[in-house]
C-alpha cells in the first residue's frame, strides 16, 4: 500500500492485572473485526480503588488502521 489513508477509532480496554493487559485486551478484540490495525495512542488511564489498592484498570486508546485502497474506475 503506497501512501495509505488511516481511520481511527476509540476503544477502552479493561483489566484487573495491569495497564498493559488492558491495552492488549482492547487490541486483541479489535483485531477480530478490524483489518489493517497499524498504531495506537493512549488517551486516558483510569482505575478503581478498593481498600487503598488498584483493583481495576481502564485504558482508553485511539487506534488507527489503514483503509483499503479504493477500486479504480
Amino acid at each position: 500500500m503506497n501512501d495509505p489513508v488511516y481511520k481511527s477509532i476509540e476503544l477502552t480496554g479493561t483489566s484487573t492485572t495491569s495497564i498493559e493487559d488492558a491495552v492488549a485486551k482492547a487490541l486483541r478484540r479489535a483485531h477480530q473485526t478490524v483489518k489493517h490495525l497499524s498504531w495506537f495512542q493512549i488517551i486516558e488511564t483510569r482505575g478503581n480503588i478498593e481498600k487503598g489498592q488498584v483493583r481495576h484498570w481502564q485504558v482508553s486508546l485511539k487506534v488507527g488502521f489503514a483503509l483499503e485502497p479504493a477500486a479504480k474506475k
